[in-house]
């Protein structure tokens, strides 16, 4: 994973898989530390899985025998002097947080942050996506059911729908 969007990607996917209705994704930038923090409400996982989830030989998924997405995730937030915080009940849903430090030269870059942003919100219209960022003075929100709301009945997956909330995040928000 070679940037820090393709780690959210891959896990919100976790959080789809997990029958998540809601998904958080939390970004706050201040001094030179970034915070990442994606929270859901799916079906969590027992300490026993947390525990394991951070060796890259164990998955859940039946289609492969590898799991490479949280051990990359540690290992490039800990290369930055940074690190990463997993919590998780069953039923009750699932807490990744990660740390990097901005001006650390092994951080990831962005990659394209409101393009992802944008990919999870539309591709995902029956999950309601909540948006956050805030990097010094400047914050942003948007979820899903804020967009359906000013959409007043035109489909989530209306591909001017995609591009148009691509371009409201990315002047929004700063990476």
């Amino acid at each position: 994973m070679n940037n820090l969007s393709f780690h959210i990607t891959d896990i919100t996917a976790n959080s789809i898989r997990a029958n998540a209705s809601e998904i958080g994704l939390h970004i706050e930038e201040q001094d030179a530390q970034i915070i990442i923090r994606i929270t859901d409400d799916g079906s969590g996982m027992d300490e026993e899985t947390v525990a394991r989830i951070t060796n890259p030989f164990y998955t859940t998924r039946t289609t492969r025998k590898v799991g490479l997405g949280i051990p990359f995730l540690i290992q490039n937030a800990e290369q930055t002097g940074g690190a990463v915080s997993i919590t998780s009940k069953p039923g009750k849903g699932t807490e990744v947080a990660a740390s990097f430090h901005s001006d650390h030269i092994d951080c990831p870059p962005w990659g394209d942050l409101p393009g992802t942003v944008a990919m999870l919100i539309t591709g995902n219209p029956d999950i309601n996506v909540r948006f956050e960022y805030q990097a010094g003075k400047t914050t942003f929100s948007i979820s899903t059911n804020e967009i359906k709301e000013i959409l007043d009945g035109i489909p989530l997956s209306h591909p001017k729908v995609m591009l148009l909330v691509k371009e409201m995040i990315r002047e929004n928000i700063r990476p």
